[in-house]
């Protein structure tokens, strides 16, 4: 007589556990830090371009040789170029960054989050969802962040909707200005792009603080949770150590 066989056991994946984003964190700071310096030179160049072009606007251009208007222009050039590669940089890093925060916020807190890990680097590459799809990774994330994910209040928002309008503010308004220069065929439409320029440049600055703050806050938050071992428990399984420690920069992490 055949014997019924036992039902499977079911395999279970291997559980999450927690991935230091304190060294991305410092990296990606010191990129934002890098293109608030680019933008105050950008400021500068801009301002030199607008004060250049004023004069051979007013006609001037007796005192204006082409040396310093080429010279404006060689300026607007080098600080314009210099941001794209920091921009590029920093938005690699960042991306790289929030994923990990994401991933930590697998072990504080699944429950709270509406999107895989995956989207944290997707979301940014369709068009008009990266207007949203990130926000709301970051909002889920710094949600399961903080000490009780369940409360009503969400510490930090402020910060995450400060920075997050202001982004998208400057780089709506990047784009406007950059067109407007591109555009410019002569000295008065230069002056006036530049003014353009120079309110881009304080836009940016503006928001790459933002940014800073809150990739600095974000990441505190989870080192604090970290530290004070308020990972979920599941019941009846086996638990990694790793898990429950704290999240050190420099030092060796599971998973890593």
């Amino acid at each position: 007589m055949a014997h019924p066989s036992l039902p499977k056991r079911p395999m279970l994946g291997p559980l999450p556990v927690l991935r230091s984003p304190i060294g991305l964190a410092h990296a990606v700071t010191a990129l934002l830090a890098f293109l608030i310096v680019v933008d105050v030179l950008d400021l500068g160049a801009a301002a030199y371009m607008m004060s250049v072009m004023g004069d051979l606007a007013s006609g001037g251009a007796a005192d204006v040789g082409a040396g310093a208007a080429n010279q404006a222009v060689a300026a607007i050039g080098m600080t314009t170029s210099m941001y794209m590669l920091g921009q590029l940089g920093t938005a690699t890093l960042f991306i790289i960054w929030l994923h990990r925060v994401r991933h930590n916020a697998e072990v504080f807190a699944p429950d709270v989050q509406r999107r895989t890990p995956g989207w944290a680097i997707g979301g940014w590459f369709i068009p008009f969802a990266n207007l949203f799809i990130p926000y709301g990774i970051a909002k889920d994330v710094l949600r399961a962040s903080q000490p009780d994910p369940y409360a009503s209040e969400l510490r930090h928002r402020g910060l995450l909707n400060a920075w997050w309008g202001m982004w998208i503010a400057s780089s709506i308004f990047d784009q406007f200005a950059t067109d407007q220069y591109d555009e410019a065929s002569n000295p008065q439409a230069l002056h006036d792009a530049a003014g353009w320029l120079m309110a881009g440049s304080a836009l940016d600055i503006v928001s790459a603080v933002l940014a800073l703050l809150f990739v600095r806050r974000l990441t505190a938050a989870q080192n604090e949770k970290a530290m004070a071992g308020r990972q979920p428990l599941l019941p009846s399984v086996p638990q990694n150590p790793a898990a429950g420690g704290p999240v050190m920069g420099g030092s060796p992490v599971p998973g890593a």
